[in-house]
């Protein structure tokens, strides 16, 4: 990966659940080649319970049989992905996402299967069994598939046996889940996780999940891990778009090379899929522009959540937008400046610098009315008469002067670079 930039990919979950099938995983692989991987987008990852065979949705089916090796590892359910047949795994499937230029991650749970723990199956590696090493009063609170390692009875070598599999796999993108937001519980097999993963001769982005992740524990994220999620699961609603906001000023000072704060996938065009084919984002035009520009001058990593196969002309120019990508690519140090009402109307203004000079400055407008403001130069400490602006998303161009007029639809966004004219 290239740890100036946060990742960029497409993630099954919001359009599939637990139910995406190798089928979808390899339409959505070779849409993002063709149609996206020149704008930089590169990650294809499979989400949750890929090892159930009976995964329909994004409910769970609690305590049923999953798909594992002869050493508690979970492998793929052949009827979901034909590919992995005869002890294969992910590596066909991985093989075939590298052959079109991307790179393949998938969804791991903290922990080792309970059906590993009952059968007390060996771990790879080791002179362990599974029910020496896990710690059964450790369960996640919403799902039902894995008890916690005690990392001090050899939990780590279960880790070390999964990344030696995953390695050998290719697998590019790990994110493992019930562990973000559980410390400091689960500290040390997070510790455990991230030293096997640098431990396993393969790069891999580690991400972290379910958020809110700890404000507290933000050194460590960054020590551990490439990006952790600051939020719960993000959804197509104003209040939670509205919401991040408070989270990105809280995150923004720690996101640099190689970790940073996750705000969750993009829930853009067609999601949802495994409940009705018709279903589409509730964000209308205004606030998907807003998520994308708030996403990209905050630094955070973007994960297509929709069918992209099922991409219209404008959600298509949310995720081709060479203005707004490159924002995201070169913004540092970014802040925001101020919130406040103006003539009734809320606004916000978040601005950073960029890799190569210049500036980026976004003006947000979060009330309920279209309206108009000034943002004045002094406000943003840039005196420099000579600059001039480029808006990213319709390419508008002029001189600062003192400051910029800006007029915005409710729950709009604009994104100026500043530079010398």
């Amino acid at each position: 990966m290239n740890k100036n930039i946060a990742p960029m990919g497409w993630n099954s979950w919001d359009c599939y659940g637990a139910s995406v099938t190798e089928e979808t995983v390899r339409a959505n692989a070779r849409f993002m080649a063709e149609k996206l991987k020149v704008y930089g987008w590169e990650y294809v990852v499979v989400d949750i319970q890929w090892y159930e065979p009976k995964a329909d949705s994004h409910e769970y089916h609690p305590f049923t049989e999953l798909c594992m090796d002869e050493y508690g590892r979970l492998m793929p359910a052949e009827n979901r992905f034909p590919s992995s047949a005869g002890g294969q795994g992910f590596k066909p499937l991985a093989d075939y996402i590298h052959s079109l230029g991307l790179k393949f991650g998938i969804h791991i749970m903290r922990g080792i299967p309970r059906m590993a723990v009952h059968k007390n199956l060996p771990v790879y590696g080791s002179d362990l069994t599974a029910r020496q090493i896990a710690k059964t009063d450790s369960i996640c609170a919403w799902n039902t598939d894995m008890y916690g390692l005690d990392t001090e009875k050899g939990g780590k070598a279960y880790y070390e046996s999964l990344f030696k599999l995953y390695a050998e796999w290719g697998v590019d993108f790990i994110k493992i889940d019930d562990i973000c937001r559980e410390l400091p519980h689960c500290e040390a097999e997070l510790i455990a996780v991230s030293e096997a993963l640098k431990g396993c001769g393969r790069e891999m982005v580690l991400s972290l999940s379910p958020g809110p992740a700890l404000l507290s524990e933000a050194e460590l994220y960054k020590q551990v891990s490439n990006m952790w999620r600051i939020t719960d699961d993000f959804w197509d609603k104003w209040e939670q778009l509205y919401d991040m906001f408070e989270r990105a000023e809280k995150w923004c000072i720690h996101a640099g090379a190689g970790h940073f704060p996750d705000a969750d996938m993009l829930p853009i065009g067609p999601i949802l899929q495994d409940y009705d084919k018709d279903n589409r984002t509730k964000f209308d035009r205004y606030e998907l522009k807003t998520m994308m520009t708030l996403w990209s001058i905050f630094r955070a990593p973007l994960m297509i959540g929709g069918e992209m196969t099922g991409f219209d002309d404008f959600t298509m120019s949310l995720v081709t937008n060479s203005l707004l990508l490159q924002m995201h690519a070169d913004v540092r140090h970014s802040h925001p400046v101020w919130k406040k009402k103006i003539n009734g109307r809320e606004h916000i203004v978040w601005m950073g610098c960029g890799a190569a000079g210049g500036y980026y400055v976004c003006v947000f407008n979060t009330s309920e009315t279209e309206g108009e403001i000034f943002l004045p130069m002094s406000d943003l400490e840039l005196a420099d008469s000579n600059l001039t602006y480029t808006e990213c998303w319709t390419g508008e161009t002029g001189r600062c002067g003192d400051g910029i007029n800006v007029r915005l639809h409710r729950h709009s966004a604009k994104a100026y670079y500043l530079q010398q004219g």
